[in-house]
């Protein structure tokens, strides 16, 4: 059975930072392209980040500069760092692997405030 387990939400001032974390089992992470999305209240969801199985990323333009996607092939994990981070950051982040456009797992989402 294959899971995607997002963690590292949370709480945040704006200009801070938090790291996620996308922990999988039942798939190896690095033959699969990669990507974090977002989805905030009443909007459509948006591709924040993506990881290809190459090693090759591609970032919104609304985070560049400020997030970074990694993957950790020894703990199966990839990870999403964000720094600087906005009040329109806050969102719920959800994680995608992609094998192909008909077999894709999702993650269950982690909250992200960002919030005085």
């Amino acid at each position: 059975q294959v899971q995607l387990v997002e963690s590292g939400g949370g709480l945040v001032q704006p200009g801070g930072s938090l790291r996620l974390s996308c922990a999988a089992s039942g798939i190896i992470l690095s033959s699969y392209t990669m990507g974090w999305y977002r989805q905030a209240p009443g909007k459509q969801r948006e591709l924040v980040a993506t990881l290809a199985r190459g090693g090759s990323t591609n970032y919104a333009d609304s985070v560049k500069g400020r997030f970074t996607i990694s993957r950790d092939n020894n703990k199966n994990t990839v990870y999403l760092q964000m720094n600087s981070l906005k009040p329109e950051d806050t969102a719920v982040y959800s994680c995608n692997a992609q094998w192909s456009l008909n077999r894709y797992y999702w993650g269950q989402g982690t909250q992200v405030t960002v919030s005085s």
